[in-house]
């Protein structure tokens, strides 16, 4: 299985599948964006297999771009581990006390997070494109975390994954307004005068959202690979049949 892991400790397991030409459809981790899901169960075999849990432990949403999230917990296994159908709908995040639990995301080039309550041992995974990160998905779900749950940002630990850089992300003038209204994102975009292009970084985006909340900028780690130009990246920019990375927590 090729994978790469944020953190495998005692408490907890969190990383990202990575695209491997060997594998079938080169390690596509995705239902909803596949051509033979049977491929797609075998896949995520491998990579339970590979972090000793079971697939049926694994709990899928079916991501939207919303701002949407949720708690869920063991109760909620399987929820779209082997069927779109059954997974929690136009949700883009998923947080758990619970251990045992396969919390998976996906992504190909969008923003993927992890989340890790140190004192809690709440966990959770993000997805957020650029539409996402203008409705701020990272921002709305910490502050539920803190008030709800009574998480201290101060104890979050932060893993922003593997997504496009900001020399490969190209948008036009309408999406660079609605990021620029947000009011702390403009220090993260650039206007590139030969293609009449606005460049974002979304990652360091996502970053700005978590320290706005209060979590400490060195707890928040972000991997520079970018999915676009890595040969190990799913890139829907790329290649709009592109498969997907399955972004994955859970406690232990």
């Amino acid at each position: 299985m090729k994978a790469k892991l944020y953190v495998n400790d005692g408490q907890y397991v969190s990383g990202m599948t990575l695209k491997d030409l060997a594998e079938p459809e080169s390690n596509n981790m995705a239902l909803h964006a596949c051509e033979n899901p049977q491929s797609v169960l075998a896949n995520r075999k491998k990579l339970a297999d590979f972090i000793s849990a079971p697939v049926s432990s694994f709990i899928c949403a079916q991501q939207t771009h919303s701002a949407n999230f949720r708690r869920v917990s063991a109760k909620d296994k399987g929820r779209g581990a082997y069927d779109t159908e059954d997974a929690f709908s136009d949700t883009d995040a998923l947080y758990t006390y619970d251990s045992r639990v396969v919390l998976c995301s996906f992504a190909a080039d969008c923003v993927p997070v992890i989340i890790h309550d140190r004192k809690t041992g709440l966990i959770g995974v993000v997805h957020s494109g650029w539409q996402g990160t203008i409705k701020e998905i990272m921002s709305k779900l910490l502050q539920q975390l803190i008030d709800l749950e009574q998480c201290d940002p101060v104890d979050l630990d932060i893993q922003i994954g593997a997504a496009i850089s900001q020399q490969q992300f190209e948008v036009d003038q309408d999406v660079y307004s609605k990021l620029d209204s947000l009011g702390y994102a403009s220090e993260f975009m650039y206007f590139n005068n030969m293609t009449k292009k606005y460049h974002i970084d979304n990652q360091a985006t996502v970053k700005r959202q978590c320290e706005l909340v209060g979590v400490p900028s060195g707890q928040i780690h972000i991997d520079p690979t970018c999915t676009f130009l890595s040969p190990d990246g799913f890139s829907y920019r790329q290649d709009r049949k592109s498969g997907r990375h399955l972004i994955f927590a859970m406690k232990k």
